[in-house]
């Protein structure tokens, strides 16, 4: 018989819980949806198998070019208790990893917050940009723009990639420069690959961010989600046009609504539901067209 006795999940995320397997974990994408690093009342359905699915496809074809957390995304594989309706589909069985307190944003495009600081001082994140870029323009170069990875409540804080030694040094004594090395020239490479294959498919990737751990060797593994709607900017390819904001595949449809009508309280928070139909319509079309597949 099943047992469906509650477990309860040993870290929740904005969007995420994971719960403790021994010697693995196993990570759930639920259908909240997280803006501006707050949670909505809102749940998305089918949003969390996107996520889960999406991440799946990028870790299966950069596997050979990086080690990531996951082994498996099958309930079959994971214990009794995940083999309900409600976990198949949005679960993940990752290895365990020391995760870097670090989120590695990399840019490709000038936009949203990026775009706002360029306008003032001709930088984003400390880096000094050409003059006479518009809105949405590529750049001559990706840039790569850490953050600190803040917890539930708390905001995620651009810091400077000196920073970024400087805050794994503090935690890694002796391994500050060479962590911080390997998480930029990797964030950008990744980038690099995958945003060009997105690009034969119809997507542009403006930006995103990914997030690495360490093994029990110490080696650098790639862990959390990767390129999801809920991590990157999805552009269409088709119809870019830089000097204005760009339609898009992930959540900028709520960001923009909250931009425009957000109460004061964030805990007030909510879309109306057209917008979350939208939000998920997009999801599920950047997730057919990168795999070719439905869900």
């Amino acid at each position: 018989m099943m047992n469906t006795q509650e477990l309860k999940p040993i870290k929740e995320g904005k969007v995420r819980e994971i719960y403790d397997n021994g010697d693995s974990l196993i990570m759930v994408a639920t259908d909240r949806i997280s803006c501006f690093d707050v949670i909505l009342k809102n749940q998305i359905t089918k949003k969390g198998t996107v996520l889960t699915q999406m991440s799946r496809f990028w870790f299966d074809l950069t596997r050979d070019f990086i080690p990531n957390h996951m082994l498996s995304v099958d309930v079959a594989d994971m214990p009794d208790y995940f083999r309900q309706p409600r976990f198949d589909g949005n679960s993940m069985l990752c290895r365990k990893l020391t995760m870097l307190p670090i989120e590695c944003i990399v840019r490709g495009y000038i936009t949203g917050s990026g775009w706002a600081s360029y306008k003032k001082t001709g930088q984003v994140c400390g880096i000094t940009l050409p003059q006479g870029l518009r809105e949405s323009d590529k750049l001559p170069e990706p840039i790569y723009t850490p953050s600190t990875k803040a917890e539930i409540g708390d905001h995620d804080e651009n810091i400077s990639y000196e920073q970024s030694v400087a805050y794994l040094e503090e935690r890694f004594p002796g391994k500050g420069a060479e962590y911080a090395a390997k998480l930029r020239d990797y964030t950008l490479a990744l980038y690099q690959k995958c945003a060009a294959y997105a690009l034969e498919r119809g997507i542009i990737i403006a930006d995103t961010k990914f997030e690495f751990g360490l093994d029990e060797a110490g080696n650098l593994v790639l862990g959390d989600e990767m390129l999801t709607p809920d991590s990157s900017r999805f552009w269409p390819a088709q119809g870019y046009e830089p000097g204005h904001g760009q339609p898009s595949f992930d959540k900028q449809f709520a960001r923009d609504w909250l931009t425009a009508n957000k109460p004061e309280n964030e805990a007030d928070w909510e879309l109306p539901q057209e917008i979350v139909d939208k939000t998920i319509e997009k999801y599920l079309q950047a997730y057919t067209l990168l795999t070719g597949k439905t869900l």
